[in-house]
């Protein structure tokens, strides 16, 4: 189960996020989220947190944790941009309720071969016994599996991806959806503006 939080002061360029950068774009609260999610929980396997930056908002995002509603095997993963060592006093307010983290902003020039990071110097912290179990294993290289994209379809038309795509894939899909005659609006590296390639 995935959860976008709005709004980042980071900013990588290159983010595919780049959509949930502005912090003006809406309004929601814990309880509405939680509802949201309350028919899809028993199926999950966790969930992940994201954004824009989730850290932003410490406090939305401990609330948060507070009220999952999670079974006992089901695991938490959030990634943050900002470096480990800056969010101790989150993270300490949060023991226990963040399996592993992924920290580091996003670096286009960096390579993309280890799992679970879109940049090979984002960092995975295993910070509970069940984030050791459930994502030991992702402290390594990158395999076909892990290469997945999952496609959701607005009734308005819109497409969003999610999941970590490789360098050019973006760029792929658009060039395949331009030669099929669809117009293409995409947002980039600059909050809230949407472009066309």
């Amino acid at each position: 189960m995935g959860i976008w939080f709005q709004g980042c002061s980071i900013r990588c360029p290159g983010c595919i996020s780049a959509d949930t950068w502005g912090f003006d774009r809406g309004a929601t609260t814990v309880g509405t989220v939680v509802d949201s999610l309350a028919s899809w929980m028993p199926g999950a396997d966790g969930v992940t947190i994201s954004g824009g930056e989730p850290f932003d908002q410490p406090a939305a995002l401990l609330a948060l944790l507070d009220a999952l509603p999670l079974e006992a095997d089901q695991d938490v993963l959030v990634y943050s941009g900002y470096p480990v060592e800056r969010l101790a006093g989150p993270l300490e307010l949060a023991s226990g309720r963040i399996d592993a983290l992924i920290s580091d902003p996003f670096e286009l020039s960096r390579a993309q071969t280890l799992a679970l990071r879109g940049s090979d110097n984002q960092r995975l912290h295993l910070l509970t016994e069940r984030g050791r179990r459930k994502f030991g294993d992702y402290q390594r290289e990158l395999t076909a599996a892990d290469r997945s994209l999952d496609v959701m379809f607005d009734s308005d038309g819109s497409a969003w991806l999610a999941g970590i795509p490789r360098r050019g894939d973006m760029r792929h899909l658009q060039e395949l959806l331009r030669e099929q005659g669809h117009e293409i609006l995409t947002t980039d590296a600059r909050p809230n503006t949407p472009h066309r390639p």
